[in-house]
């Protein structure tokens, strides 16, 4: 077979180019991934310091070097030797023997501990052990989203094992086709906001951006135009996910429910939330006697066949395909996709959601990239009002709300997307609290925001540079004796009695969710406030608040329908958005680096993405295109 030749060519050029005394007894596709079986792994790295990256220079592939299990320490040993050689400052709370792939998993609550310097205690730890060592952190909150996923890939390692052997076998073979276009299809997310799918086409290879649903959408416009020609989940060789949000995730266990056992790749962070956030919207439709899209056993799907990456890591996903992920800036784990097609055919840049700005939890999208041709960008916030007020401003607004509402016993109402928006405010509701700003009051949060968080503290790494230093040095503010995590819906109506109090709750946009609930008991009260801190998509009862409505409609578990005036105060507090306004749009195209030849306008309501194209093709003189859903873009 061709797979075979394949592999076979790059072990005779791994043989030649490594010592005898390797002993290598296997090469073998993992994913992307070339691993080397060895009997003494450790002469790659003490002894012959520069055979990897000669390998890898030849073979153009990532490489990982594994011991031989004929030769691999006892797990009992093993676990002895890491302990002896990791410091206890480390916190290793799990260790746990993939005897299958050969992989050691150290769970620790200090990672950095069992890495070492440049990775010298990992190395450590394969010399004496011939175990290949792979580092997680032990969240300081504990996430059962976490605990669940890790728990499903060591249960279902074989199966996992197997499909990615599959996985490298489809990504390392010999193109077919010579590389003759490049096409971009606009399955979602164009001249809307919502449901966003990008389709991008070569001769050779079909790879799915993004596959989100609309969370105000009818059943007819919930999903991506999946029913296209163009799109068939048979030949889809791959899909990238660029965030958690479920504009950009949620259909992708639909396309697992229709067959597709291909990869999926995006960072860690979004793994995890992407979970949480699927099992929620199941949950909310199950609620909602809509008939389910998919059930939880696609979920797990899609987990398993999902292959994360860190930021800058070059991936070969097709044979004629490359995907390096940047940081994006708009929610933990988002990411910039790079798509690197043929050799140097075409460079795509797909911003997705991005935030070209600082903020508390995250420092700003990247904007440097080795090469590109197209830029397919956000346009939120491209219209010509869409100027948001400086990010400190923004707070001070804020603050001034939430203390006048305190002040005269009233309760604060603030709907958040538990990913992103929530742990955004959170932070600076706990700083007001500490500096005096607003008395000390509790702050309840429910609906998977403790859940969200808690994978937050996970990655530490991810977050901007100030929280991460505050939290490697034990202050933790996601762990303020102020936040108060609500277990049971049954406490809503205590808690909404209470006055001077503050409340974070889901749905961001009203869609559904605990919010719902509480929005029901505080609305009557003239003395609570309504706050939205989230942009607020058209059709969602968030915007039809914002657009005056004030008889609210609300339906019981029995299906009756009640009617409440909102007699709360409504605020618009928009500073705190994830996304770039109008401004820091325009600020990433002329900071850009190298300049697109073509930009696509997308994720934008019609009139903005109208008002930004107009603006970018008088200013930069770029070629600009706006497509509609369901139009095609030859690139190349």
């Amino acid at each position: 077979m061709e797979e075979d030749k394949i592999l076979l060519n790059i072990r005779n050029t791994i043989l030649s180019k490594s010592p005898p005394d390797a002993q290598i007894t296997g090469v073998e596709f993992e994913g992307p991934k070339i691993v080397i079986y060895s009997r003494n792994p450790v002469v790659f790295f003490e002894k012959n310091e520069g055979i990897i990256k000669e390998i890898v220079k030849t073979i153009k592939k990532r490489v990982v070097i594994r011991g031989d299990p004929q030769v691999r320490k006892s797990e009992e040993e093993t676990i002895r030797i890491i302990k002896e050689i990791v410091p206890p400052e480390a916190g290793i709370t799990s260790v746990f023997f993939d005897d299958i792939s050969g992989v050691v998993e150290i769970e620790a609550e200090k990672p950095g501990y069992v890495i070492g310097k440049e990775g010298q205690t990992l190395r450590k730890i394969l010399a004496r052990t011939l175990w290949h060592p792979r580092v997680v952190r032990t969240p300081p909150i504990h996430s059962t989203t976490i605990a669940q996923t890790r728990s499903l890939f060591r249960a279902r390692r074989e199966e996992r094992l197997k499909f990615l052997r599959e996985m490298g076998q489809r990504i390392h073979r010999h193109p077919i086709f010579k590389n003759t276009y490049v096409r971009v299809t606009a399955l979602g997310g164009f001249q809307e906001v919502g449901r966003s799918a990008i389709l991008v086409q070569t001769s050779e290879s079909t790879v799915l951006l993004d596959a989100g649903i609309k969370p105000s959408g009818n059943r007819h416009d919930e999903f991506p135009y999946f029913d296209l020609p163009e799109f068939d989940v048979d030949r889809l060789d791959a899909v990238v996910i660029t965030h958690a949000h479920l504009d950009h995730c949620g259909a992708l266990p639909y396309l697992f429910k229709y067959g597709y056992r291909g990869p999926v790749y995006t960072t860690e962070p979004t793994m995890y939330l992407m979970k949480m956030l699927q099992e929620d919207y199941l949950k909310i439709t199950e609620r909602s006697g809509k008939p389910l899209p998919y059930t939880s056993r696609e979920i797990a799907e899609a987990l398993l066949h999902t292959y994360p990456l860190s930021y800058g890591e070059v991936t070969d996903i097709t044979p004629d395909i490359r995907l390096t992920l940047y940081p994006a800036g708009h929610i933990l784990g988002s990411a910039m996709a790079h798509i690197h097609v043929g050799q140097g055919l075409v460079n795509i840049v797909y911003t997705s959601d991005f935030k070209f700005e600082r903020t508390r939890l995250l420092d700003y999208a990247n904007y440097r990239f080795p090469r590109v041709e197209v830029l397919i960008m956000e346009s939120t916030y491209g219209g010509v009002e869409d100027r948001l007020p400086p990010r400190y401003d923004t707070e001070q607004y804020f603050i001034t709300i939430v203390k006048k509402t305190l002040e005269r016993k009233g309760t604060v109402l603030i709907p958040v997307m538990a990913v992103g928006r929530a742990q955004e405010i959170l932070l600076v509701l706990n700083e007001a609290i500490e500096t005096g700003k607003i008395p000390e009051v509790p702050i309840f949060i429910e609906g998977m925001i403790d859940e969200a968080t808690a994978i937050h503290t996970a990655y530490p790494e991810h977050l901007s540079q100030v929280l991460r230093d505050r939290i490697y040095r034990g202050e933790n503010p996601f762990t303020s004796p102020y936040i108060k995590i609500v277990k049971d819906p049954s406490q809503r109506k205590d808690i909404t009695s209470l006055g001077s109090s503050i409340i974070l709750a889901t749905s961001g946009m009203l869609t559904g969710g605990p919010v719902l609930d509480y929005l029901q008991l505080l609305a009557s009260d003239e003395k609570n406030s309504l706050i939205f801190v989230s942009y607020q998509i058209e059709g969602t009862l968030g915007r039809k608040i914002l657009n005056g409505l004030r008889e609210i409609p609300f339906i019981d578990a029995y299906g009756r329908i009640t009617v409440k005036e909102l007699k709360m105060e409504v605020y618009r507090v928009e500073g705190f958005s994830g996304h770039s306004d109008r401004g820091q749009l325009i600020k990433f195209l002329a900071r850009i680096t190298p300049k697109p030849n073509l930009v696509v306008l997308g994720h934008g309501e019609k009139s903005k993405i109208r008002e930004l194209k107009s603006y970018v093709e008088r200013r930069f003189n770029y070629t600009v295109v706006t497509p509609q859903n369901i139009e095609s873009i030859r690139i190349r």
